[in-house]
This record gives structure tokens, C-alpha cells and sequence, in this order.
């Protein structure tokens, strides 16, 4: 690891190439520092000795490297450690931070900032949660266990507790079940999920915990830059979710179709344009979602396991 980013690596195939450098070229075009890379001895061989450009090639040579993306601004919330032994390691994730590297996320990024802060390079998530999302998040440390970990999610053996203030409806009925077929939407709206006919795939328990003072939230609102697809209109509550199934954005999706979107929601009901890649990053209003417990039996030892976070939605009641 190099500031808890794990090299990359890539096995060289096709030629015959003249050098080393000329491979990575080809294999790599986007990149234009290779020489400067292999200049510094960041491109290592398969014993993690550092090779030269015009080092010779052969096929089915392994390679390692480090990826190099642009600076990325830092999200400025810090991941709060609530759990650390041999087998697992279970983190506070906080609004706006992916989960793993990937597209323009690297360094800012809860895996790589926890690899970095506890030297662990075998860390790997048990589940996911999306960037907007808050909460108990479970790493697994051993390679050899983890899939051990993963198979209670497949079986769904693990129990999710979430919150999230959203939209009210007076005709609804709470607690209820919402039972639904979750699909990815085809085309440029990829990123929404959609609720269709047949068999469901996706099912949740809602509760009501409470309603939510609208002019207080008003109020909350105006203190942050204010944008109206954040804050939607209508009465708000409180509620508590429990989900038996893992869609993705299954519990978004669901409570937008109910009429109940969350606020701070930038897919759902409506997919907003993301922001320009050089725009500077808005942290004023998060997903008001918030993955509150996750406990399950532990496969390795057969103990109860219970996490849960200690963040608080910004427009939830005091309690």
C-alpha cells in the first residue's frame, strides 16, 4: 500500500513490445507519465522489484502499479471507528464518501482512508452503502473468513435498521409493508431504479417514528444553501426501515414510490444533473438516510453481533 492505496496490477498480453514502456502505452493510453512512473520505480514485477522502461517484455508477465487520478477534494466529515478485532473492523461512515475507489474517488474513499489510518491492507467491505448514505459499515480483515461473512448477506441472516425523514401521506397507514420488483432503468437513466410489474424482488417494513415540525425544517433549510430539490414540499416524518431484501436504492426507490421521496434526494423521484467535475463540492444538505444498526450471528465464533451508529439525521426530532 502507498497512503493505503493497494497497487493495481495488469498481465501483459499481445506483442511483441519493444520495451516495457512501450506496453504500457498502448495497454494504458490515457496515461501520459509512464516514463516519469518508471522513472520513479512505481512499476514493480511480479517479486516487487521496480522495472525499467526499456526493461524487456514477455508475454504473461505480471505487472503492479499504482493509479494516479487527479486531486480530489477532500470530503471534509471524518469516519468515526466503532468496532476493531481480528475478523472485523466496523466504521461510522458519514454523508458524501464512497465506499470503494472508483471512476474520479481514490483517496476519498472509507476504504482507502481506513487501510491508511489502520494499516491494514487486506480490508475488504462485507456490504455496501451508497456514497449518499450514512452509517454502520462492516469491513471484513481476513481474506479467509470473508466470504464466510458475505454468505449471510446472500442467505439474508443479517438484520439492517435504517432511518430516514421523508415525505408524509396522511392515507398511508403505518407500520406497513412495502412489497415491490426493483429493476435498473434502461438507457441515461441507469442510475434510478424502477419499480415494474411482477414478482416482487424487494420488500420492507416501514414504521412511522414521528412527524417532523415543517417549519422547523424550513427553518434548518434556509441556514444551508438552499435547493428546492432537496427540501421537497408537502408535510415530513420520521420513519424507521427495515429491509429483508438488498436491491440497490431499494429503500429509496421504494419510498419515492410511495409518494414518500427522501429530502436531500438527487435520483429519486427525479434524476438531477450531476455537477460538473470542476465544480466545488456541495456538503450543505445530505440524503436525510441513515443506516442505523446491522447485527447478525457471527459465523466464526457463533457470538451476537450488533452495531449501531452514533450520527443523527440533521432534520430527525430530538429524541
Amino acid at each position: 500500500m502507498r497512503e493505503g492505496v493497494s497497487a493495481s496490477r495488469v498481465v501483459m498480453a499481445g506483442g511483441p513490445f519493444a520495451s516495457l514502456h512501450d506496453f504500457l502505452a498502448l495497454r494504458f493510453p490515457a496515461v501520459k507519465d509512464w516514463a516519469a512512473r518508471l522513472a520513479r520505480g512505481e512499476v514493480l514485477d511480479a517479486s516487487g522489484q521496480p522495472l525499467s522502461a526499456d526493461a524487456p517484455c514477455k508475454s504473461g508477465m505480471l505487472l503492479w502499479y499504482w493509479r494516479s487520478p487527479p486531486p480530489e477534494p477532500r470530503v471534509p466529515f471524518e469516519i468515526e471507528l466503532l468496532h476493531q478485532d481480528e475478523w472485523l473492523v466496523v466504521v461510522d461512515k458519514p454523508h458524501f464518501l464512497p465506499v470503494t475507489p472508483g471512476g474520479r474517488h481514490l483517496h476519498e474513499t472509507v476504504l482507502v482512508r481506513l487501510k491508511h489510518q489502520l494499516g491494514i491492507e487486506t480490508l475488504a467491505p462485507m456490504h455496501r452503502l451508497d456514497a449518499d448514505t450514512a452509517g454502520v459499515l462492516v469491513f471484513t480483515v481476513q481474506p479467509a473468513t470473508r466470504n464466510a461473512y458475505q454468505a449471510l448477506l446472500r442467505e439474508r441472516q443479517v438484520h439492517k435498521v435504517y432511518e430516514a425523514i421523508a415525505g408524509w401521506r396522511a392515507d398511508l397507514l403505518f407500520p406497513l409493508t412495502c412489497s415491490s420488483r426493483l429493476l435498473q432503468s434502461p438507457g441515461d437513466r441507469f442510475m434510478q431504479m424502477q419499480v415494474v410489474a411482477g414478482p416482487p424482488n424487494a420488500q420492507t417494513w416501514v414504521e412511522l417514528m414521528g412527524r417532523v415540525d415543517r417549519s422547523e425544517a424550513d427553518r434548518q433549510a434556509l441556514q444551508r444553501p438552499h435547493d428546492p430539490h432537496c427540501l421537497p414540499p408537502g408535510p415530513l416524518a420520521h420513519y424507521r426501515l427495515t429491509p429483508s431484501t438488498g436491491q440497490k436504492h431499494q429503500l429509496r426507490a421504494q419510498l419515492s414510490a410511495l409518494g414518500l421521496p427522501i429530502v436531500g434526494d438527487r435520483i429519486y423521484p427525479a434524476l438531477l444533473p450531476q455537477p460538473a467535475p470542476d465544480a466545488v463540492p456541495d456538503h450543505a444538505q445530505p440524503l436525510q438516510l441513515l443506516a442505523r444498526q446491522l447485527s447478525f450471528i457471527d459465523p466464526i465464533d457463533g457470538r451476537q453481533r450488533c452495531f449501531t451508529s452514533r450520527r443523527r439525521l440533521w432534520l430527525a426530532p430530538d429524541s
